[in-house]
């Protein structure tokens, strides 16, 4: 099993249940496809470097889980699709 993170940019015009819910989809999706969710850290509302999809902010968060080779692939699918998510970013940590 691989260590990853996934960082998540979601919309931050859109209220703090459906921001919940978007995070636990992404969650939801880890386990569907075989990882682990590690730790989840919210960082709260930032500006964006540059405007996206005419928003300035937008609500960090950074999901860490453990997985096969093949979720991160099969995350980003998914993740790519989902509504409030303004962008996204999967990587693997180093041990």
């Amino acid at each position: 099993m691989n260590k990853y993170e996934l960082a998540l940019v979601v919309n931050a015009k859109i209220e703090e249940d459906a921001r919940a819910a978007t995070v636990d989809r992404a969650k939801e999706y880890i386990a569907k496809f075989g990882g682990t969710v590690t730790e989840v850290e919210e960082w709260g509302k930032k500006r964006l470097a540059y405007e996206i999809q005419h928003m300035k902010e937008g609500y960090y968060y950074f999901i860490k889980f453990d997985g096969d080779t093949t979720v991160p692939g099969n995350l980003e699918q998914s993740v790519r699709i989902m509504d409030n998510v303004i962008r996204f970013l999967c990587v693997r940590q180093e041990a």
